[in-house]
């Protein structure tokens, strides 16, 4: 089968960074189901994985998680799927990726594709939603019924801040203040159903103080968090919630002890690396999230399609997702 993989961690300008390569095609067994991969979407975890993580040996190192595709063949101990369906998913990251034309993965992280959406359109959510979705409700413990509070969403223009925005918006009756830096990505967290949007280039302090906004129970902080941290801590209602999904070098939650804020990591790949005993709520959690959009309750974050899936087009994602100017997500289709 065809795919793309790497065996030095290389600068993305380095065509060795990506490479397209050849290997055999795997075979499902027990929980697993072989997929035909038809769209995958690139996130920041590719390119941080692609420039860190070591090759173990001669062995291709296959990346990529998000995906959508058709079931070829189900392991013997499947009884979620059956071969023919269309599938959407993030991946496990102990495992190889979705830059391939099949990929291996457990039933029990895989939800039934948005019907109403194309391969390229659902690729855009997987990873996102499920990130978005425990951060809210399984992270912060965000309450679906209380009107009263707010939650502060930085970066949220981005992947997960796409779809956080649309399911707080949809799911509970938060006031939800986000921060964006252009007038496109603030315009676009406004059709998402931001109430209010901010400019973290600012002060999140005077920003508030400008917008006369209330102090927020709840902040996610989805980049950047050592540059904001301090005007977190101003910010936040004492006896709050702060979580983060991003990678700060340090990170010093004693300036949260004197208003008790609670501090949560949001890591979506934690359910699969360990084997959970609620794994299989990822796959409970992608279902609601198909349902809603085929309700029409939710939209795809696909900001642009780089084409077919290929070492070129790959590299071409990642360099662009480094800038970090990226409105929604970036999909590739098939081979």
């Amino acid at each position: 089968m065809k795919a793309i993989g790497y065996k030095e961690n290389l600068p993305i300008e380095d065509e060795n960074s990506l490479q397209d390569i050849e290997l055999n095609t795997p075979k499902a067994t027990g929980k697993e189901i072989l997929v035909e991969i038809k769209a995958i979407s690139v996130n920041p975890a590719d390119y941080k994985v692609r420039a860190g993580m070591p090759v173990e040996g001669d062995e291709w190192k296959v990346i990529g998680w998000d995906a959508t595709g058709i079931v070829k063949e189900v392991g013997e101990e499947v009884t979620l799927f059956k071969a023919g369906d269309e599938v959407w998913y993030a991946g496990d990251f102990t495992r190889q990726g979705s830059y391939a034309q099949y990929q291996i993965v457990d039933e029990r992280i895989v939800g039934k594709k948005p019907t109403s959406l194309s391969f390229p359109e659902a690729a855009a959510l997987p990873l996102t939603s499920l990130t978005a979705y425990e951060m809210l409700f399984d992270r912060l413990q965000v309450s679906k019924d209380d009107a009263s509070k707010s939650i502060l969403v930085i970066g949220a223009a981005g992947g997960v801040g796409s779809i956080l925005v649309q399911l707080a918006k949809k799911l509970t009756k938060l006031n939800i203040i986000g921060t964006a830096s252009r007038e496109e990505t603030t315009n676009w967290l406004k059709e998402l159903g931001a109430d209010t949007v901010i400019n973290h280039r600012n002060k999140l302090s005077e920003e508030f103080e400008k917008y006369n906004l209330p102090a927020p129970e709840y902040v996610v902080s989805l980049n950047a968090t050592e540059h904001h941290v301090d005007e977190i801590v101003k910010l936040i209602k004492p006896q709050g919630k702060f979580g983060f999904i991003d990678d700060p070098k340090v990170l010093n939650v004693m300036p949260f002890k004197g208003k008790a804020v609670s501090t949560h990591i949001e890591l979506m790949f934690t359910r699969s690396m360990f084997q959970t005993e609620d794994m299989i709520e990822q796959h409970n959690i992608l279902n609601k999230v198909s349902e809603l959009i085929d309700k029409g309750t939710i939209k795809t974050t696909l900001g642009e399609n780089f084409g077919i899936i290929n070492a070129e087009n790959l590299r071409r994602a990642h360099a662009f997702l480094e800038t970090g100017k990226a409105k929604g997500k970036i999909v590739l289709e098939g081979f």
